[in-house]
């Protein structure tokens, strides 16, 4: 009867891994997948009103490829281009675009001076590092967007932010570089917000 022996034996071992590989499954199915975190990403949006004009506030992560940051060292202007797109919804009609607007920093190296500059526009102030540089970049204040009297206080607004590395006001032979190249890519998606103007009234 050995063999009676071993037929039990075998099924006895089917039936104990076929259970493991179920209960496996099981977990692996009611186990939430953990999207990883981008590494450029906008972290935080926040709107708010102040002396009557509607302003946001966003932190954003980002860090810059070895290739980026060894051609700011040779003195490259690197420009950062945020966009804001705030949006009222018609149930008649497509979503109208109520603001839309973009803010571009410019960030560059002296080697002489051993000095970064980083500013909007023509006014540059200098900073003591690269890290500092970026600090305006990283977390954006008081951006003002539009002024409260042109907004209606019970409509929902939808938004979205962005920062980008504008690559279009580089050099031409830098910006074939840029397209070629996946390294001088430095965009985050866009960052969703929702707020009633009625809300945020101090």
């Amino acid at each position: 009867m050995s063999w009676l022996r071993t037929l039990r034996l075998f099924l006895f071992t089917i039936l104990v891994l076929g259970g493991g590989m179920g209960l496996s499954l099981a977990q692996s199915d009611t186990e939430p997948e953990v999207e990883p975190e981008l590494s450029e990403r906008v972290v935080e949006v926040t709107p708010f009103i102040a002396d009557e004009k509607l302003y946001i506030n966003a932190d954003i992560a980002f860090e810059l490829s070895d290739e980026i940051r060894e051609a700011a060292l040779k003195g490259v202007p690197l420009h950062f281009t945020a966009d804001v797109e705030i949006k009222s919804s018609r149930w008649w009609w497509f979503d109208k675009t109520e603001i839309k607007e973009s803010q571009t920093w410019r960030v560059v190296y002296n080697a002489l001076t051993r000095q970064w500059r980083v500013g909007a526009g023509d006014l540059l102030w200098p900073e003591s590092s690269l890290s500092d540089a970026l600090y305006p970049m990283r977390h954006i204040r008081h951006w003002a967007l539009a002024y409260v009297i042109d907004l209606d206080p019970e409509q929902q607004y939808q938004g979205r932010v962005r920062l980008r590395l504008d690559t279009s006001l580089l050099t031409r032979p830098l910006q074939v570089d840029a397209l070629d190249g996946r390294s001088w890519s430095l965009a985050t998606p866009w960052k969703n917000f929702n707020f009633y103007v009625g809300e945020l009234q101090p």
